[in-house]
């Protein structure tokens, strides 16, 4: 892959490369028979194949019978062998970072998204030994990628000077025309990365699934709608994309484009990526276990020779749309860093750049909402005696939960009960006299039909009976009134707040459109089902290389980090509130 820019004809100090530069694999990892060299449009030139590949079928059966390396486990890890042979060679491997991994451990490499990383050993699969500086230690391998083009441009990576300080002036001496310049080259890399992500697109679309619908003895559609997702909407929404960036791109003066506005114009159609984000951890599943089939291997890796791709697995292929949206913000931020704020293009790059934060922030919360279901559905399979639907059916996320008093008609009698607020629903429980670690299902409130009621400390009008610490809930369709009391005020304020999070949330979900699907919702219920009969599971041991790795470097991290399938826009993101809530209660102590 080249650079947009023929960066020869400008001064050294000009040698700038976009942070979000797309990176692939291709040099690195097993020679392909197939060659393709790659000209400085981005396309392939036609006249240098030299490939003598025949019909599909043959290339199938030569595969079948070949040594080929993706037919054993682990298949697709050649990049990394490769990655540590040009290590041992001498050769100097950058990586950059996707994210940012913020560290409490003196053995680990802490860093922001954007930091460029030189990758000193990437024999283990998780945790890779890195050097910023003067700082080395252990990073996360999933926080990080390669970067093609491993002669470092002189920007990305950090200049030292005596004192151990960045030379600024060496960097870039920011002159207008240095700037107007930069800005060409975050132009000129957003038209090609585009280009490229639309070849790319194209490649799955017409080199995988168009195949793979032809064999139908190999895969349903339901498969295929597992392993691909979304893609082909994803892939006609790039193409409009691309048209309306092309439209606005000026070829003789790249620098005064105006592309802000077609950001503006498709965030709404971006979030069309969120359901491929939420697919993705199913989607390699499935491709798991379909590859450990000799047959599905095969058949894989002749798609990827028949339309000529470059030598990463499919499931490599299906994460750039996921990192594909993660970038656009990165590269908005550094258009923004070189518009001037005269440029007639200023004031839509800002608001793009918030606008693609938003839809970032917005795939991101669609995401742990789905983890969330999970943890419900556990939750809900800990309960006695449940009755009537499933949490799931109408709720996703647990907003509040704790102890109150509930004063019932017509005597007023008090009972202590656990409340666990969602979206839509309030769900009492009742502890075990005996044992307290055990809760039985009482009874449900909908929440949608409620208003909320802050009840003076005295007596209640309603229920005849002196209160402290009250509130109601007043069902505006049968006039049925619920009253609770807490046990502090402070306790009594935080319901209250509760109480008005849980109908944002709804009136939010309602604006964006979320909903977790059924297929979803049954798979939840399902894996906790098999969960709860299977009890406490067994403490699964570290990989045999692991141990070895700790030979060589006992600091080695002994906990791999969260699989992150989309943190890269919004790396610092609140956490998931759900396990706080829940921790407090005493199902899980046991």
């Amino acid at each position: 892959i080249t650079s947009p820019v023929a960066f020869d004809i400008l001064p050294l100090k000009l040698h700038a490369f976009s942070k979000s530069t797309p990176t692939g694999l291709d040099c690195v990892g097993w020679q392909r028979r197939v060659s393709a060299p790659v000209i400085t449009d981005g396309a392939l030139d036609k006249t240098a194949l030299t490939d003598d590949v025949g019909s599909e079928e043959d290339l199938y059966e030569e595969f079948r019978s070949s040594g080929h390396r993706y037919g054993h486990p682990g298949g697709g890890g050649g990049e990394q062998l490769a990655i540590n042979e040009l290590i041992s060679d001498g050769s100097v491997v950058y990586a950059e970072a996707l994210w940012d991994h913020v560290t409490m451990d003196d053995q680990e490499l802490g860093f922001k998204a954007g930091d460029v990383i030189e990758v000193m050993d990437a024999t283990n699969k998780e945790w890779w030994w890195g050097r910023i500086l003067d700082s080395e230690g252990w990073f996360p391998a999933s926080f990080v990628r390669l970067r093609v083009n491993q002669d470092e441009p002189m920007e990305d990576y950090p200049l030292k000077v005596e004192g151990g300080k960045e030379d600024d002036s060496r960097r870039f001496g920011m002159g207008q025309t240095t700037k107007d310049q930069m800005r060409t080259n975050v132009i000129n890399e957003i038209i090609s990365t585009e280009r490229d992500y639309i070849k790319h697109l194209k490649d799955i679309c017409e080199g995988y699934i168009k195949q793979c619908r032809k064999r139908a003895d190999m895969f349903t559609e339901e498969q295929l709608k597992i392993i691909f997702g979304n893609i082909e909407d994803i892939y006609r929404c790039q193409k409009k994309f691309v048209k309306a960036l092309e439209k606005k791109f000026n070829k003789d003066h790249p620098h005064l484009s105006e592309v802000g506005s077609c950001f503006l114009e498709y965030q709404t159609e971006f979030q069309i990526y969120s359901e491929y984000c939420n697919n993705h951890p199913n989607a390699c599943m499935e491709l798991s276990r379909l590859t450990k089939v000799n047959k599905y291997v095969y058949f894989f890796e002749a798609c990827r020779l028949l339309q000529k791709m470059i030598d990463i697995s499919l499931d490599g292929f299906l994460l750039t749309p996921v990192q594909k949206i993660c970038k656009y913000p990165l590269q908005l931020a550094e258009l923004l860093k070189y518009t001037n704020p005269q440029h007639r293009d200023f004031k839509d790059v800002e608001a793009a750049l918030n606008a693609m934060k938003n839809v970032a922030r917005l795939i991101n919360e669609r995401k742990r909402r789905l983890e969330n279901i999970d943890k419900i559905a556990q939750w809900q399979s800990s309960i006695e005696d449940w009755e009537g639907e499933d949490v799931l059916v109408r709720s996703s996320e647990l907003i509040y939960s704790g102890e109150l008093a509930k004063i019932s008609h017509p005597q007023a009698k008090s009972q202590q009960r656990m409340f666990f607020l969602f979206d839509h629903q309030l769900v009492c429980c009742k502890k075990d006299l005996l044992r307290r670690d055990i809760l039985y299902y009482k009874s449900r409130i909908n929440m949608d039909d409620m208003e909320i009621l802050d009840v003076e400390d005295g007596k209640d009008k309603d229920f005849n009976i002196s209160v402290k610490n009250a509130f109601k809930l007043h069902c505006r369709d049968t006039e049925e009134v619920h009253l609770f009391c807490a046990k502090k005020p402070e306790q009594k304020q935080r319901w209250l707040k509760a109480f008005e999070n849980e109908r944002r949330q709804v009136q939010l979900d309602q604006e964006t459109g979320f909903s977790i699907t059924e297929v979803q919702k049954k798979q939840a219920m399902l894996n906790a089902s098999k969960q709860h009969h299977a009890g406490k599971p067994k403490a699964i041991t570290r990989p045999y290389y692991d141990f070895l790795m700790r030979q060589k470097h006992p600091t080695l991290p002994t906990t791999l980090p969260q699989q992150q399938v989309f943190m890269l826009a919004e790396p610092k993101r609140k956490p998931s509130n759900f396990w706080q809530n829940i921790s407090r209660l005493t199902p899980f102590r046991k």
